[in-house]
């Protein structure tokens, strides 16, 4: 007869956010029981964000490298992707092993417990054959896993998905690259960079389509530049392998693409049905854990942080609403949840960062406008800064209330760059504020002050 394990806090998934809110309640002296399936720290530290950035900066450093002929000399390159993949086991990921994070917190006091979790009722958990009952509740932080589009062939082939490219050690000589959102993207760029042959699809009309049209059209002429082919507004109808090589077919045309490796980066999706959130009066079917201000999701004693609750897949929102759950769970609260100022980050070269509302976003909510957009080159920084200086300003203004409701900065440190930006919409500092600050000369955000000055 199976024994109900009691503990204050049940925390389900030990991503960034799962990982920080059992943790920190441990470190308060709740009792915590942590349940992961996988590896603790989830997908960021060992399969994106962090190994996917020392391969961005590799690439990074080829790309710079191939420019010095203009700026300063000449250069013999050759690329070894031996050394990227070395870095990325040794000291990204010790060779995907979570027992630095895993001893990290146990260390706080928190009880781990490995295996796929499923809600059983309120305030109840089973994993395996096991059950545990928590007083105070449970926090769900699983995250997503990556969605794979119902084309015909596909899951019957060992295509790639994120993982797959992460831990690589040798490069095909040939991809396709499914997806044209942030990830497919950045990729793309990388293994072009170490001399692969890529081919990117993207179905809907523009490279990273929840974002500005200039910001997919600059990452589209930036990995055209690199020897990406890219293809818009297309969809893979039919893939094959024939044990060497993969056939992709393009919509209804008898146009093929042949190549070695079919990475798919076509999106993330949340499964509530394996978390069997019917058992506590939620839709399974649903695409995310609904939340309110703090966390809470329509279930008695049930938190949801993370990319479970469908509010941007990023550690730095993970994180952000781990923090408003423990205030939350601990007291006192805090401020609640606000996502107007969400900052995010594509990591290409040049680097495209947006925070708030895209123009289209601000206009089908109702508010009206202005708008300006500035390329880098019209600053005195893009013109000595040379090759390599693509990208733009753009502001999105709501002029009722004279306040930056959107902006994108992209260009060399566009993430960088975007932080003052992020500050604006944030705090809703008045353009006629921002309009009369001192910009550093020469510096790339001082774009910035040029293109308040050109809001129409």
């Amino acid at each position: 007869m199976n024994v109900d394990e009691p503990a204050d806090v049940l925390v389900v998934g030990l991503g960034p956010g799962g990982e920080y809110v059992a943790s920190t309640l441990a470190e308060a002296g709740l009792s915590v029981v942590a349940v992961e399936a996988e590896l603790v720290g989830g997908e960021c530290p060992y399969w994106a964000c962090v190994p996917s950035k020392m391969m961005i900066r590799a690439g990074n450093s080829l790309a710079e490298a191939g420019r010095v002929p203009v700026l300063a000399g000449e250069v013999d390159l050759t690329a070894d992707w031996g050394k990227v993949s070395t870095r990325i086991r040794e000291e990204a990921t010790s060779h995907w092993s979570d027992k630095a994070a895993a001893d990290r917190l146990t260390a706080k006091g928190a009880r781990l417990v490995r295996g796929r979790a499923r809600l059983a009722g309120a305030r109840r958990v089973t994993v395996g054959d096991r059950t545990f009952v928590a007083s105070r509740g449970i926090v769900l932080a699983t995250g997503t896993r990556p969605w794979v589009p119902p084309v015909p062939g596909l899951k019957e082939t060992p295509y790639w998905t994120n993982q797959d490219a992460m831990a690589t050690e040798t490069l095909p000589n040939s991809m396709i690259i499914l997806g044209g959102g942030a990830v497919g993207v950045e990729l793309a760029q990388v293994f072009a960079r170490f001399r692969c042959s890529v081919t990117l699809v993207e179905g809907r009309d523009r490279l990273l389509a929840q974002e500005e049209p200039e910001a997919g059209q600059l990452a589209a002429q930036a990995l055209q530049t690199d020897g990406v082919e890219v293809l818009t507004g297309v969809q893979a109808r039919h893939v094959a392998h024939d044990g060497t090589l993969f056939t992709v077919q393009l919509d209804e045309s008898s146009e093929e693409l042949r190549a070695e490796r079919l990475l798919v980066a076509t999106g993330r999706h949340a499964d509530l049905a394996a978390l069997a959130v019917e058992t506590v009066g939620l839709d399974p079917t649903a695409p995310a854990v609904p939340t309110d201000g703090r966390m809470r999701a329509p279930a008695e004693g049930l938190w949801a942080v993370g990319d479970v609750t469908g509010k941007g897949a990023f550690t730095h929102v993970s994180m952000y609403q781990a923090e408003i759950a423990v205030r939350d769970i601990l007291g006192p609260t805090g401020p609640a949840a606000d996502y107007r100022a969400l900052p995010r980050v594509t990591f290409t070269d040049p680097e495209i960062g947006a925070v708030g509302l895209t123009e289209r976003q601000a206009r089908e909510q109702g508010l009206r406008v202005r708008t300006s957009v500035l390329p880098l080159a019209s600053s005195t920084r893009g013109w000595i800064h040379g090759p390599g200086s693509e990208g733009f300003i753009k502001l999105v203004e709501d002029t009722d209330r004279g306040v930056l409701v959107g902006a994108t900065s992209a260009g060399p440190a566009g993430g960088e760059v975007l932080y003052g930006l992020n500050v604006a919409v944030h705090a809703e500092v008045p353009v006629d504020s921002l309009r009369h600050m001192i910009y550093t000369y020469p510096t790339f955000h001082r774009t910035v002050g040029a293109a308040l000055g050109a809001l129409r």
